[in-house]
């Protein structure tokens, strides 16, 4: 154990400080959950799908420890680099990345224990075939852990938004929000199916939800997380030269909404599902 007591990290180090703090408030609720229902076993290999910036991938491997194997792919070049760092700084050994589509999952027929995906499977191009490879890289007895958040994500601004489109009669660009979210966050039951179908039995599904306070809308619309991952595709569901008219209005509203309730909430209801190949 003696070689357990001291650590040789310089706080000094960029690349340390760099990634010391870097998990956002987004991954981290659904990762907790995730980390939750993960059976603890030794010699044991998994995969994460969607591994991203590295969480809860290096979480996970640290947690099962070296007689554990834990593979992750995903796509994501940059990120990639960036958690070939994190490996590095931690002084991770039992970790293998995949840059790839986990559509074609190059790893053998049954050759994995666990699959987790922390909010992963829901962004894949094409959910049937990635749960295929999910049935077909699993141990016979393998666990599945993943979540996803639900339709009702961030209900409070697609309401504002639907009802400035409404009054206006633009009843395509309703249709392209309902679209929009159809394609980011299935039903659950869809999933459900779906996972049934690749020959997983489900074990627990647990509903869960956050939400990101505000003081208002001019706050919401300035937040690094939604400029970086929100409001592109929201622009994208209205003509261009609608976009400034119709979110300064959606801004005022919000604005408004938060001015009545004292802060403007954003909630995010997810679920985390537990499955085990039959």
């Amino acid at each position: 154990m003696s070689h357990f007591v001291k650590t040789k990290y310089d706080l000094d180090s960029p690349d340390l400080v760099s990634v010391v703090d870097e998990l956002s408030l987004w991954a981290a609720p659904f990762g907790l959950r995730l980390l939750e229902m993960i059976n603890m076993r030794k010699n044991i290999t998994a995969l994460d799908i969607g591994f991203g910036l590295g969480f809860p991938l290096l979480e996970t491997a640290m947690r099962l420890g070296d007689s554990c194997k834990v593979y992750g792919i995903d796509p994501w070049e940059a990120a990639i680099e960036r958690v070939e760092t994190k490996i590095k700084i931690y002084g991770i050994n039992n970790v293998e990345l995949i840059t790839g589509h986990a559509e074609n999952i190059p790893l053998p027929d049954k050759c994995i224990d666990l699959i987790i995906s922390n909010n992963g499977l829901n962004n894949v191009e094409n959910q049937e075939k990635v749960f295929g490879e999910c049935r077909r890289v699993s141990r016979p007895g393998a666990q599945l852990v993943f979540n996803f958040n639900l339709e009702d994500t961030m209900i409070e601004f697609y309401c504002v938004l639907k009802n400035i489109l409404n009054e206006l009669g633009m009843s395509r660009e309703i249709e392209k929000v309902k679209d929009h979210i159809y394609s980011k966050r299935k039903p659950l039951q869809e999933v459900v199916s779906l996972v049934e179908k690749n020959g997983f039995k489900i074990n627990q599904v647990k509903n869960d939800s956050f939400r990101f306070r505000y003081n208002d809308g001019t706050a919401m619309f300035n937040h690094f997380l939604i400029r970086l991952a929100f409001l592109n595709s929201w622009h994208e569901l209205v003509p261009e030269e609608k976009q400034a008219e119709m979110f300064d209005e959606a801004e005022r509203r919000l604005n408004s909404i938060a001015g009545k309730e004292g802060e403007l909430n954003l909630t995010v209801p997810f679920v985390t599902i537990e499955a085990f190949k039959k």
